[in-house]
């Protein structure tokens, strides 16, 4: 019987080699030609996924090297047609007015659970190893995963979503179009509140807001690198760079004026404006920092604080791709430049966008 079915492969007759091959799989439950043409049958009924699970097995439990050899050119045949299918829909989905605009992809934190699960449709949908997969998705925070066509990565998103895998995508112009005044000193604490702050054009003019209109705070701690001398091993000299400080910045979004309000703790002037702290002394910045920060707690209580900052910086640092174009709004004396800046006005706008802050 299995020449028969052999015979309508042949005769590309489908109808009739499904027909015949029902029983055979009674009949005879380990021949692995069998198996093979089940396969095959799958495969031209459009049915890959499982196909490829057959071919799979067969490579995994067959020493015949014909069907070892015809099961991997089933499984070329398939990974060619899945790639030229993602090709067509990347084509479209890159065709339509503004798709072709800058974006960027971002995988949400699951537990390990979750992960072991989803890592197998991850590595699919990516075409990736699922060694790689359970490595890439995230565990603590969000992760910068893909930049590209706008387009291209809201199929890639929308797919993952669909597979259970939290994540979300946005254009880059969206975080680049926030407004960022650098607070200088709070001058009122009425109703309508003031700010003496600087623009980014570094020009000095004054900011009055609602405490209502507020709907995020962004905190983050960005490192203050320096050069030292240090003796190495061999007790040499050498100079190198470590991080001696860390700067404290706050975040206050104002959705409805495209806006964050930036405060930093250098960059505050603690003895000008509102008397916030009653007695601030110029020695000890972290007190007139915690001080400040506990009268931004007061006005704002049902504000959510974001601070999971580290570990996304950490991610994100040698992603220059996006870096380059997130101009970093930040006003630090440093020796070099450094991407933890950006990192920072990144991981805040995307909060912004996803607030709701920005219109797609």
């Amino acid at each position: 019987m299995l020449e028969e079915v052999i015979a309508a492969f042949e005769r590309k007759d489908y109808q009739t080699a499904a027909k015949l091959i029902k029983p055979l799989l009674k009949e005879s439950p380990e021949n692995p030609w069998v198996h093979f043409y089940l396969a095959r049958l799958q495969e031209v009924s459009g049915k890959r996924q499982e196909a490829e699970k057959i071919y799979r097995q067969l490579l995994k439990v067959t020493v015949n090297n014909k069907i070892l050899s015809q099961a991997r050119q089933g499984l070329q045949r398939i990974k060619e047609i899945q790639q030229e299918e993602r090709q067509r829909a990347i084509i479209q989905a890159t065709s339509k007015p503004d798709s072709s605009e800058q974006g960027i992809l971002v995988l949400e934190p699951i537990n390990s659970e979750e992960k072991t699960i989803a890592a197998p449709k991850f590595a699919e949908i990516m075409q990736i190893d699922t060694y790689t997969a359970r490595l890439t998705l995230p565990s603590r925070s969000w992760r910068v995963y893909r930049t590209g066509k706008i387009g291209e990565l809201q199929l890639y998103g929308t797919q993952l979503k669909q597979a259970g895998i939290p994540c979300f995508w946005l254009r880059i112009s969206q975080i680049q179009q926030i407004q960022v005044y650098q607070v200088k000193h709070f001058s009122n604490s009425s109703q309508n509140p003031n700010v003496v702050c600087l623009n980014w054009e570094h020009q000095l003019g004054s900011f009055s807001f609602e405490w209502s209109e507020i709907t995020a705070r962004v905190i983050g701690l960005l490192p203050i690198f320096e050069q030292v001398v240090d003796i190495n091993v061999r007790g040499k000299i050498e100079r190198k760079t470590q991080t001696q400080d860390y700067a404290q910045f706050c975040d206050l979004h104002l959705p409805g004026r495209r806006t964050i309000l930036r405060i930093y703790d250098n960059g505050y002037e603690f003895q000008q404006g509102l008397k916030i702290i009653s007695q601030p002394t110029q020695n000890t910045i972290r007190i007139n920092w915690n001080g400040l920060m506990d009268w931004v707690n007061q006005k704002l209580p049902q504000v959510k604080v974001w601070s999971e900052f580290p570990p996304f910086g950490e991610t994100v640092l040698d992603q220059t791709e996006v870096i380059n174009h997130i101009p970093s709004h930040i006003q630090l004396l440093r020796r070099e430049n450094t991407n933890w800046d950006s990192a920072f006005h990144l991981y805040s706008g995307i909060i912004f966008v996803q607030n709701g802050s920005t219109k797609s």
